[in-house]
């Protein structure tokens, strides 16, 4: 395979991933999980269930996951195969295949013996890393068919150690954050906190039971936006030579934003179960984008937090 067949085999590859961590989003908040009764991998006893609303939005969860697992598998062999020297490539695929068959063991897991919230919570946070693995195997095929002029290569700028750690430290913290998330959804503690900003009237309220899950979930979302921006403000300003740098800032604060910005949404639908549905896979859906955004850049601060020199000779062979 050529370097253009794997491109499009990496972002089908992503396609498929995000689809299946959409269904996942789906299936949760929809309460959706038991639409196929306990068993797996048949709905109900039957390959094909009769249709219902849960069965049917479970078993399609079910079918694109198992096409998420041959897509990861085709670009795990074919990575192997074609692109042995990239080993970051090879890792994305790697660690696409490893956690969506995780995600998919703890699927079936929840389906046939009941699993506790906090467990509950770690399979959006599997789906979540195989669909930034995904991301970061198609992003970087992107850059190889980009990168063909090797003057370019050559005026790649490096980015700050301190800026890398940062990076990193913000992308550790945002799955926190996203972990916290999910435990809300699996501890029915969304009702929680009424109202925004405030939380049932006060800036502190009671910490105990769903009020405490719900208001640790705020207070680290809001303290994920201040890294972010912080991140973000040093990504543009003090990278100035080095657009993608700059840009990926850009798009982390933006996503974020809109994250924080659609709790008040959230606790506006949060009595009409038609538009919560909506209001709650957006949010959702941004934290899944931010994460991505956040993973990528991870990988770019470290390739460009090396000297100038090495870069240049690395990128040079990946490319030849």
């Amino acid at each position: 395979m050529n370097n253009k067949q794997l491109k499009w085999l990496s972002y089908l590859t992503c396609l498929v991933m995000f689809l299946a961590t959409f269904g996942g989003m789906v299936v949760t908040k929809t309460d959706s999980g038991m639409g196929c009764g306990q068993e797996w991998p048949l709905c109900n006893g039957k390959f094909v269930p009769a249709y219902t609303l849960s069965s049917m939005i479970e078993y399609s969860h079910r079918a694109v996951s198992g096409l998420a697992g041959l897509s990861a598998l085709a670009s795990l062999i074919a990575f192997l195969k074609f692109k042995r020297e990239r080993r970051d490539m090879v890792t994305y695929s790697v660690l696409t295949s490893i956690f969506v068959v995780l995600q998919a063991i703890m699927g079936a897991m929840a389906v046939m013996v009941p699993q506790s919230a906090a467990v509950m919570a770690l399979h959006f946070g599997f789906s979540l890393i195989a669909f930034a693995s995904s991301v970061m195997l198609a992003l970087s095929m992107r850059r190889v068919e980009q990168a063909k002029d090797h003057k370019k290569l050559e005026q790649l700028p490096a980015v700050s150690k301190s800026f890398r750690n940062l990076v990193w430290a913000t992308t550790i913290y945002s799955y926190i954050v996203v972990y916290i998330g999910a435990f809300v959804s699996h501890t029915d503690s969304r009702e929680g906190c009424s109202g925004w900003p405030l939380c049932n009237g006060e800036i502190i309220p009671e910490l105990s039971g769903g009020v405490g899950i719900a208001f640790m979930h705020r207070v680290a979302a809001a303290l994920l936006l201040l890294i972010v921006a912080i991140m973000g403000h040093i990504a543009f300003w003090r990278n100035r030579n080095n657009r993608e740098i700059q840009m990926l800032g850009v798009a982390a604060v933006i996503l974020c934003s809109m994250q924080i910005l659609s709790g008040p949404l959230l606790m506006a639908t949060l009595h009409n179960e038609e538009l919560y549905i909506f209001a709650a896979l957006g949010h959702t859906l941004l934290i899944s984008m931010l994460f991505g955004v956040l993973s990528y850049l991870s990988v770019r601060t470290w390739q460009l937090s090396r000297t100038p020199a090495a870069i240049t000779k690395e990128l040079l062979q990946k490319t030849v």
